[in-house]
């Protein structure tokens, strides 16, 4: 019998009925080549042979490769049989054979050629170890192997087959690593759309900045279509379309995650349809589609969704609206698919400007301003100095939900209402018609999220400046000029810069692994998590270049999430692609709440959802009540988006979009009195001296004392209280601008004067009956009353 065929039947002959077979085996082999020594050698080549059967593919990440338990071999019913046909083996002897198998630098070679690099090896290497050291009986052929080993009858290396089956154990990813590779082979998008490769579609590329008519175009022609898909990246924009569609006498039904409107009193859908782009189907036929933004395509999160739409409609023509520096890559992803692109420039249809002056202060606001920030807490702050200076102000940033942002937007708008001012995020980039005249960025520094889920805080970059700057004077408000400047002297040149330089061009388009290919993936790892599923199928990934796999740190955040849940391999994959806001605690226990009801079939029904989020609610008395309120409501739009897949086990949608509207009027009221509910905040925070810092509490205290002091010397002194204040007195000044700035108030001083003077009086007390109790009857002096 030749070595390699030895070798081969040796590595993949099973235990069991079969270990006579290996027994065989090596009995007839060793009279003739005696212990082995050329074993590793001819498997060598074998691993050769194997690995070099997937050339050219990437190493993969090892780390990602989490072991599965192996537990060792309890009392078989038919006795220790390897013993019986051999003898007994000594666990000490058995202990030095596998440590000096281990430093084998001939073994971990071979191992590696197999798969297992060093840190595999040693992890392979500790639970074959635990296996045979705290097995009862092991299977005859190794029992044989070992035995034979002490004696000095067999080599150390013939371990190495056994060492091989159970590394494979411990991490199946060995076995079937081609098998994920073709899985996970992403290189060829365009043929996962088979309806839309057998025709042959018209792309239009509308092109143009903000304010320049290019969307407008585009839905005249989807207007004027027998039938046609719009696909927005906001539900707000998916809302305005459905609604200029029904006003304009063309039927159109709206689709987004958490909503489903039909037109047709039948229920029937209509031949038009509004939706966000993740919602829009493939499948449908259409006369006429229009992608909107779609220099999107390039999100890290989201830019999937443009793909699969730009890929897989199936429409006679496509629109494209969006910036120029997505023509290029969109012209080479048509070229694939054999589809020409038409191009269509657009103009700005109202003159912007850079000014040469910063605003520098508040109190240089005009009507028509709106203020842009990058952060809530900027929001809070600016908003609040606002109303300090008797202004009104609109507030819009992301959380916010749809209804409370339009109400803002509709109050800023309004002409007759005293509201002048607009404190916003980037959330005004897009899905807002805003009437402004010009556009203040208070930093021009903004944190993100890059493609491998990091966070970077770098300066806003190009076509997000120009995004946000767009939206001052456009063509439908009552501004006819835009103007562009910043809050700080310091960072109008940086903005200025920002703005002149040319746009980059958008190289890639996002993919997203399907739940399809995650299943397939389960099905060679059955035993594997599906967080480490999804890292195993990215690092298998291969892409071409003009495509990136997009980041998937939310999918997988909530994956873990539910992990212990036993739930489906398909409802969990759902459950995951659930959208939720993961710095919201209340919305990650809310989502695990689900999926434990889904997990013991239990419906998910309107009394036990009020019950859960604490109906009926109270009007916000403060920010963290606001707050609170803003994450019931994305609960909320969490149950809608799940009613839509789990219909049986999320059966009261209805009654839940009522509760969600009258939650949005109690938000709407918050977000209008947003600086009253800021002050109270933190005037609540200024009362509670005891979150302050030591050294804010002494400096309060300080000015409260010098008040007092003052007091008294006015009183005594009369006209002398004039001369220059001593240095206790220049304390005063942290009192006076909490009053000036409107956080206290003299009555509020007052108060905090009396409470200090009750906590001195109390602690000297204290002290006073300490030293009494513990010296006798000496006794020290009352302190003076300050």
């Amino acid at each position: 019998m030749s070595f390699p065929r030895c070798a081969l039947l040796w590595a993949r002959l099973p235990a069991g009925r079969q270990a006579g077979h290996r027994a065989a085996i090596c009995s007839a082999l060793r009279p003739h080549c005696g212990p082995f020594p050329g074993v590793l050698g001819q498997v060598s080549v074998l691993a050769t042979t194997s690995s070099s059967a997937s050339g050219g593919s990437k190493t993969p990440n090892t780390a990602l490769f989490v072991p599965l338990s192996v537990k060792p071999q309890g009392p078989s019913a038919d006795g220790d049989v390897g013993a019986e046909l051999t003898r007994p083996l000594d666990k000490n002897k058995v202990k030095e054979i596998l440590d000096k198998f281990y430093k084998r630098r001939e073994v971990q070679k071979l191992g590696a050629d197999y798969g297992l690099d060093a840190r595999l090896f040693h992890q392979a290497f500790i639970s074959f170890r635990n296996y045979i050291m705290q097995s009862h009986s092991l299977d005859v052929d190794i029992h044989i192997v070992l035995n034979d080993i002490c004696f000095g009858a067999a080599h150390v290396d013939d371990l190495f087959p056994f060492f091989l089956r159970h590394a494979k154990q411990i991490f199946p990813v060995l076995e079937c690593k081609d098998d994920l590779r073709k899985i996970s082979d992403l290189r060829i998008p365009p043929n996962w759309y088979p309806d839309a490769r057998a025709m042959q579609r018209k792309i239009i590329f509308h092109s143009g900045p903000t304010n320049s008519g290019k969307t407008y175009h585009a839905i005249q022609k989807y207007f004027s279509a027998k039938s046609g898909v719009y696909c927005g990246p906001l539900k707000l924009l998916a809302h305005e379309i459905f609604e200029k569609s029904n006003a304009a006498g063309v039927p159109c039904d709206l689709v987004t995650g958490e909503e489903r409107v039909t037109v047709q009193p039948d229920g029937k859908q209509a031949s038009h349809v509004a939706c966000t782009v993740e919602m829009c189907s493939v499948t449908t036929p259409y006369e006429v589609a229009v992608i909107d933004e779609i220099q999107m395509i390039r999100d890290p999160a989201r830019g999937w969704a443009w793909t699969r739409a730009l890929l897989g409609l199936c429409a006679e023509e496509i629109h494209l609206c969006g910036e120029p520096a997505a023509i290029d890559l969109v012209t080479e992803l048509m070229f694939t698919t054999g589809e020409e692109v038409e191009v269509r420039d657009y103009k700005r249809l109202t003159p912007i400007s850079v000014l040469d002056h910063a605003l520098e202060s508040l109190d240089n606001l005009r009507p028509g301003d709106c203020i842009v920030c990058f952060s809530k807490n900027d929001i809070y702050s600016v908003s609040r100095q606002v109303e300090i200076r008797g202004l009104e102000s609109a507030v819009i940033y992301g959380s916010l939900p749809p209804g409370a942002k339009l109400a803002q937007a509709k109050k800023f708008n309004d002409p007759n209402d005293p509201c002048k001012i607009l404190v916003a995020t980037d959330a005004i980039g897009m899905g807002l018609n805003l009437s402004i005249r010009r556009i203040i960025f208070y930093s021009l520094i903004k944190p993100s999220i890059n493609e491998k889920g990091e966070k970077e805080i770098e300066p806003i970059t190009t076509s997000q400046a120009l995004q946000i700057a767009g939206r001052a004077g456009r063509f439908s408000s009552q501004f006819k000029e835009g103007e562009v400047t910043t809050m700080n002297r310091e960072d109008l040149s940086l903005l200025k810069e920002i703005l002149n330089r040319p746009v980059d061009p958008i190289r890639a388009a996002g993919l997203h692994p399907t739940a399809e290919q995650i299943e397939m993936f389960a099905y060679h790892l059955p035993d594997t998590t599906l967080s480490n599923l999804i890292d195993i199928f990215v690092d298998f990934s291969q892409v071409d270049g003009q495509y990136f796999v997009c980041n998937m740190d939310d999918f997988k955040f909530s994956a873990e999430l539910i992990q212990h849940i036993p739930l489906s391999l398909r409802v969990r994959y759902v459950f995951c692609t659930a959208p939720i806001n993961k710095k919201q605690p209340f919305v990650c226990s809310s989502l695990l709440q689900f999926a434990r009801q889904y997990s013991r079939n239990e419906p998910l029904t309107f009394a036990w959802l009020r019950r859960h989020i604490k109906w009926p609610l109270l009007p916000p008395k403060n920010i963290k009540d606001l707050v609170d309120l803003e994450a019931i409501h994305d609960v909320l739009d969490l149950y809608l988006w799940l009613s839509y897949r789990f219909m049986d086990m999320f059966p009261d949608a209805s009654v839940i979009r009522d509760l969600q509207k009258e939650l949005d009027a109690i938000i709407q009221d918050g977000v209008h009195n947003i600086t009253k509910l800021i002050k109270i905040s933190e005037t609540r925070k200024l009362l509670n001296l005891e979150s302050f810092p030591s050294e804010s509490r002494s400096r309060l205290s300080g000015a409260l004392r010098s008040q007092a002091r003052r007091a008294r010397i006015t009183k005594v002194l009369g006209s002398k209280a004039a001369e220059p204040p001593s240095p206790d007195a220049r304390e005063l000044s942290l009192a006076s601008r909490l009053v000036q700035q409107g956080l206290l108030t003299p009555d509020m001083l007052k108060q905090l004067e009396k409470e200090w003077m009750t906590q001195q009086i109390e602690h000297n007390r204290e002290r006073t009956e300490s030293e009494t109790h513990s010296k006798g009857t000496r006794r020290k002096k009352e302190p003076d009353s300050d």
